[in-house]
């Protein structure tokens, strides 16, 4: 296979020193930290791919604009600035910023839903799900069957079928319904994207219904990027004017901006309706601050409004999307199963197939996020059982989610092609001994609140008979 590598468009200007921990101080950190991923230190890490959320590097631009940054408490300038930027960008009207996220999030989920309540998904993330449970209700799942298979090279896997999305209505009742969701691209399964064509026909239902239509859009632009490359239709159009195009779809968008929008903290809200914005601005004020500045000061603010803008550039999408193939295809040579078409964030590693012989119940993916740190200190993370298994209510039994995988998520604008070369490497020669990898994980401590296990949890190693 002859591997495609694409040159950085950008230029190093400030270096950040790190070094590579010895075999030694990497098992101590294990132990350390609970062999949860989330335990290590960054001292601990050489690579690390745990998440692209506020790990990217900002622009010289972006830097300077820090400087201009009004912290009013209320009314501030760098409000207006970010105000500006998702109108023209997102066209929405009203935005309220937030501190991250998971922000933006508590309160569209805190003020929207009710116990009892259903909210149908192409497929949530680990926070999404944590919020509705939080609230009483409960997420469905309505993506294509092709998601749950790793080796399908459809273009378009985070898509919602519609056929299950109106099902979920018929059956749940649209007043148990108070929104629709769907996460651009979609984490869980993947980091795959949807299709314009699926999100206006989700729309064209959502309208019909008379249910609000939200996207989870934190990685909006690089969705964005693969409707221009695979959705025939869209191939003239421009990144930006595609991004309108998803945007004109709902009604609302939350947003994690330490993904997509490149700064290190932030999220927002946007919506259409004045009706929709009062309706939120209550818990804003309660849980994050005033509703101009939303947790965030105004330098913040200020990078956020930039970052908006430079997260459309083609030629940064272009080379970030290559970035994520050129490790797919490192992995492909070296036999490594992943989901493909390779992610716009991340590469998804099938860990049931890189790891049969461990149960699932004994959380693989975890597993191999240990054996990849010991073999070059690289952090990832695993996103199966420890992150999505839930309990029957009834029965108590442990029920599996269908996908086991493990995550390393390339941060933006951060690591040379040569880093990804070490990860890709390293992650081969882990696979060239996975069938040494003769043990699993149990729990030995995990926290009480519903869909946040792999955040908190403690694991203890246990040889497999």
């Amino acid at each position: 296979m002859v591997r495609k590598i694409q040159p950085e468009p950008f230029r190093i200007k400030m270096v950040e020193p790190v070094t590579v921990p010895d075999q030694a101080q990497r098992e101590d950190a294990l132990r350390k930290g609970h062999f949860n991923m989330f335990g290590l230190t960054s001292r601990d890490i050489y690579i690390d791919l745990l998440t692209d959320s506020g790990t990217g590097a900002m622009s010289k631009q972006q830097w300077a604009a820090l400087m201009r940054g009004d912290e009013a408490y209320a009314g501030a300038d760098s409000f207006f600035a970010l105000k500006d930027s998702v109108r023209e960008v997102l066209g929405f009207e009203y935005v309220i910023p937030t501190h991250q996220g998971r922000a933006a999030e508590n309160i569209v989920f805190g003020t929207l839903l009710k116990k009892g309540d259903i909210v149908p998904f192409n497929m949530p993330f680990d926070t999404t799900r944590a919020h509705i449970f939080n609230m009483g209700a409960d997420p469905v799942d309505c993506v294509v069957d092709d998601a749950f298979d790793p080796s399908s090279d459809h273009p378009f896997k985070g898509d919602v079928d519609i056929g299950k999305l109106e099902d979920t209505i018929r059956n749940y009742g649209k007043d148990r319904i108070p929104l629709i969701m769907v996460t651009v691209t979609n984490n869980s399964g993947g980091g795959q994207p949807v299709s314009l064509g699926n999100l206006r026909s989700v729309s064209a239902v959502a309208k019909r219904e008379g249910i609000p239509f939200f996207l989870d859009a934190a990685r909006m632009a690089e969705n964005a990027y693969f409707i221009k490359a695979r959705e025939k239709e869209c191939a003239g159009m421009s990144v930006a004017q595609i991004l309108r195009a998803m945007m004109d779809c709902v009604d609302a968008i939350t947003v994690s901006c330490k993904k997509d929008p490149l700064v290190n903290i932030g999220g927002m809200i946007c919506c259409r309706t004045e009706d929709m914005y009062q309706k939120l601005l209550p818990r804003v004020i309660l849980y994050e601050g005033f509703v101009t500045y939303g947790g965030l000061a105004g330098r913040d603010l200020e990078a956020l409004a930039l970052g908006l803008r430079e997260m459309t550039d083609e030629q940064y999408l272009a080379h970030r999307v290559a970035q994520v193939a050129y490790l797919g295809d490192i992995l492909e040579e070296g036999g490594v199963p992943y989901v493909k078409p390779a992610g716009g964030h991340a590469i998804f590693i099938d860990a049931a197939a890189f790891l049969p012989h461990i149960p699932q119940k004994h959380y693989p993916a975890d597993v191999l996020g240990i054996e990849i740190y010991r073999e070059a200190a690289i952090r990832g993370i695993g996103l199966g059982a420890l992150a999505f298994a839930t309990e029957d209510e009834k029965s108590g039994e442990m029920m599996l989610p269908r996908l086991e995988l493990f995550r390393l998520a390339i941060n933006r604008r951060t690591y040379t092609n040569s880093h990804i070369e070490y990860v890709g490497e390293s992650v081969v020669n882990v696979f060239k001994r996975k069938d040494s990898i003769r043990y699993g994980l149990k729990v030995t401590y995990a926290p009480p609140v519903k869909g946040l296990h792999h955040f908190l949890a403690h694991l203890e190693p246990f040889d497999l008979k």
